[in-house]
């Protein structure tokens, strides 16, 4: 099996892979060149980080069955162009999620602190006990949490340490989750921004949230607030941030932004970082070793599920729900061809198969298979499945 890892990895990782295949890491193939690398390489395998995977890197791995995003979420990867090929995709959530937390607490001291202009300052030798001096505290100050994923959860429980009071909204979040986190359910995040101190953004990237935290929150927010972002961007209508940081105020730390370069390394530009009440991070949330490690561990475990054959840990593209109308339960004899003669005979029905489920009995010796169909199958076609050689009994029910 061929693994082309194109995003740094714990050093252990490539080690523990190779016990799958051959591993090729290669970190400077990005956009075109990630293509070339595919069709050159022809990986059964494709783990990245932040490298984008585009409709073209799918289509050109001819071999190509499985893409994981050693991170949490898949908004990097066309999931459309790979669920219609049959590749999965597979992530690993929640193993970075203390890492971003602690950076979220990061920002929050240093907004209320300055420790970056602090630094600045004495590195330039200027010493400005006078205006650095000044600082509200924490203790006591509201935090709104937007967003209680694992991610959300942890900010949290660290705000919570500082003796924060903490306001929190999600789509999911019901007064008995709030309870057991122990903060108060708002209804809207409009609500959860209103009376609060500061705001940190924990919500995933999806066609909803996109562009979520927009105008309306920001006009609820006080003046001069602080406002965290280290999730996601696209979830932040930032030419609205941008406004809000003029006319409310508001003191911003970021750790990602909309159009951040596609390397390591190289020029960026962004009016939101040209700005003095705004601290920039360069998306740097699940950088720890920690947070490395354990995503290296999730990486060889979801290999590991595919080398053998067994269902893949966090796929995110399989489908929840299918066309099929009915199900079919075929008991045979554990024998070559059973199953081929029956596909063959709903083959001939021009009856579609969405899923299939073989279950062998201990000894060997007979079988159950569960097969969900779209369309009913005709009595004459059930007779013809039910006097099939070595087919014991056969039966279907209405989904």
């Amino acid at each position: 099996m061929q693994i082309l890892v194109v995003d740094k990895l714990a050093p252990a990782v490539v080690r523990e892979l190779s016990a799958f295949g051959t591993v090729t890491v290669d970190t400077a193939a990005k956009d075109a060149a990630l293509t070339r690398a595919i069709a050159d390489r022809n990986p059964e395998v494709l783990i990245v980080r932040s490298t984008k995977v585009t409709a073209a890197d799918i289509e050109a791995g001819r071999a190509l069955a499985l893409v994981i995003r050693a991170g949490a979420g898949v908004n990097t990867i066309d999931l459309a162009a790979a669920s219609a090929r049959g590749v999965y995709v597979a992530n690993c959530p929640g193993k970075n999620a203390i890492a971003v937390a602690e950076l979220a607490i990061g920002h929050l001291i240093n907004l209320d602190r300055r420790i970056a202009d602090n630094v600045a300052a004495l590195r330039e030798h200027r010493w400005d006990k006078k205006q650095f001096g000044a600082a509200r505290g924490l203790f006591g100050r509201t935090l709104a949490v937007l967003g209680v994923g694992q991610i959300g959860q942890e900010t949290i429980t660290r705000a919570r340490a500082f003796g924060m009071k903490i306001v929190a909204w999600s789509r999911s979040l019901t007064p008995a989750a709030a309870a057991a986190l122990g903060v108060e359910r708002a209804e809207s995040p409009e609500a959860a921004v209103a009376n609060a101190d500061a705001v940190s953004v924990h919500l995933a990237l999806s066609p909803e949230t996109r562009g979520f935290v927009g105008a309306a929150v920001f006009a609820a927010m006080k003046p001069g607030a602080f406002f965290i972002n280290t999730a996601r961007a696209e979830v932040v209508d930032e030419e609205a941030l941008l406004r809000a940081v003029t006319d409310k105020q508001l003191r911003v730390g970021l750790d990602v932004f909309a159009k951040e370069p596609t390397t390591a390394t190289g020029t960026f530009a962004d009016p939101l970082v040209d700005s003095p009440a705004v601290y920039g991070t360069h998306h740097i949330g699940a950088s720890t070793d920690q947070s490395e490690e354990a995503v290296g561990a999730a990486v060889v475990e979801i290999v590991a599920a595919y080398h053998a054959g067994s269902a893949i840990p966090n796929c995110v593209n399989l489908a929840t729900r299918t066309p099929a109308t009915h199900q079919l339960v075929i008991r045979h004899a554990d024998k070559v061809g059973v199953l081929a003669g029956v596909l063959a005979i709903l083959r001939e029905a021009d009856i579609n198969v969405e899923t299939m489920q073989n279950i062998i009995f201990s000894g060997g010796h007979a079988a159950c298979a569960r097969i969900s169909t779209v369309g009913e199958l005709a009595d004459d076609t059930l007779a013809r499945l039910a006097g099939s050689s070595h087919v014991f009994a056969v039966s279907q029910v209405k989904l």
